[in-house]
């Protein structure tokens, strides 16, 4: 069944779908607002505009009929000068153009008709000369009274779009900080959430504001303090309990060497206190903290170089190096050099090469765009896709290593640990040719694209 397709910005955070949608809302509510007011308020203003025209020529007209003869060329210059009326003859040839036919403009018409008289005509422009143009009449004599268009038209489409684009954008920033205060105690939170997968320990969430936030706050800062106790315990038991087996396991080793036995059975038994040490070894690794307020600066491709010269002394592996000079992390150098190992003897124990006696390992170190990426590579084979994550789980093993005692699981999640606290990424992929691809990319990291040889 296909998936209905959803704009961009339905599928991104919480911060613009309220800002979108707030935004719709305003927008949407602001011309509806306009129309309805522009509508509503024509016949009003249609109704005030024609009796100021009506007012003015009635007053005009009187003026003139009253004044002298000899006056009435200064009154007109005052009229045109101080009030911006303007008084021309109406001849029949003048060239005049209609004003726009629109509501309100009707409804002026009429409105004027109906205090001048229906003989009164109205025009945009006589002569080529825009205004607003009444006729009426003194006597028998016609005559056209020609005021402004400013007098008439008030706001124009113009103006009303500015005065709303203004409105509008006051209207959008306010948007924006709603979005913004309802968004970042869930940011905080997701933040927060986030910092706990990758392994950190997030300051405590402020339990204020709103009373869902308080609570939301209060339970994620419970939760996390419960799985820090039950790390901490955890990781307590596991260091006393490894602690504690390894006296019975020295002294057994001692009488082992000291009972006459067989050497196959010696042997034998030599083997699986050997295996039963390696697995207190990772119990005890895995327990150990490490805080990062203890890193420095580290040498990623001399500690490389020196697990590589380690593992190529074991008889059953070959290994090939491709490791850039000078690659400088922040971290524990005793920490990584213990991922660079149980990454080689994962390798070595699972990731043996088909048909061949020997395990093939390709060790690399390179600096990319401010970053250092570590990767181990086996010829094994490799892994199946819904197994790479829950082998970073701690105790778990694959189905083709449970028959063997050599580990109790811990391996990679050792590393995993490890990495998480130095800030870096840890990646597991199947090679196209065959294997597993193990990659760690560490961040801030100092370069010299120098090669070491192989």
């Amino acid at each position: 069944m296909s998936t209905p397709y959803r704009p961009v910005w339905i599928k991104s955070g919480l911060f613009w779908r309220t800002f979108f949608l707030l935004g719709f809302l305003i927008a949407t509510s602001m011309a509806a607002w306009v129309a309805s007011f522009r509508v509503v308020e024509q016949t009003p203003r249609a109704n005030q505009i024609a009796a100021q025209v009506i007012s003015i020529v009635t007053i005009t007209r009187a003026a003139l009929t009253h004044s002298a003869p000899d006056l009435r060329r200064e009154l007109l210059f005052d009229l045109a000068s101080n009030e911006g009326i303007r008084i021309y003859p109406l001849e029949d040839t003048d060239h005049v153009e209609p004003p726009v036919d629109t509501g309100m403009m009707q409804s002026i018409e009429q409105t004027i008709r109906d205090g001048l008289g229906p003989d009164t005509r109205f025009a945009r422009t006589v002569n080529d000369v825009s205004g607003f143009w009444v006729s009426f009449t003194i006597a028998d004599d016609e005559y056209w009274l020609m005021l402004d268009r400013s007098r008439i038209d008030g706001s124009s489409g113009i103006q009303w779009l500015g005065w709303g684009a203004a409105t509008l954008l006051l209207s959008l920033i306010g948007a924006m900080i709603i979005s913004g205060l309802i968004n970042q105690p869930l940011a905080r939170l997701a933040a927060a959430a986030r910092s706990v997968a990758n392994g950190g320990r997030p300051d405590p969430l402020p339990e204020r504001g709103p009373r869902e936030i308080r609570e939301a706050n209060h339970s994620f800062n419970q939760m996390v303090d419960d799985l820090n106790r039950v790390e901490s315990d955890r990781t307590l038991i596991l260091a006393g309990i490894s602690h504690d087996l390894r006296t019975p396991l020295t002294r057994m080793q001692l009488e082992l060497e000291m009972a006459g036995l067989p050497e196959q059975a010696r042997e034998g038994m030599r083997s699986d206190l050997e295996q039963m040490d390696d697995i207190i070894g990772q119990f005890l690794d895995y327990a150990r903290p490490s805080e990062s307020g203890n890193f420095a600066t580290v040498d990623v491709s001399e500690l490389l170089a020196e697990a590589a010269q380690e593992a190529a002394r074991s008889p059953d592996l070959r290994v090939s190096t491709e490791i850039e000079a000078h690659l400088e992390v922040l971290g524990h150098a005793v920490d990584l050099k213990r991922v660079f190992n149980n990454l080689i003897e994962n390798a070595r124990r699972y990731g043996r090469t088909p048909n061949c006696p020997y395990t093939d390992i390709a060790l690399c170190g390179r600096a990319e765009g401010g970053h250092v990426t570590v990767e181990v590579n086996d010829c094994g084979a490799g892994v199946p896709e819904g197994e790479v994550d829950r082998l970073l789980r701690p105790f778990t093993r694959m189905d083709s290593a449970r028959g063997q005692a050599n580990g109790a699981g811990l391996g990679l999640a050792i590393v995993h640990r490890i990495v998480l606290r130095h800030g870096a990424t840890l990646q597991m992929q199947n090679r196209s040719e065959g294997g597993l691809c193990v990659r760690i990319v560490f961040p801030n990291a100092k370069k010299t694209r120098l090669h070491l040889p192989s």
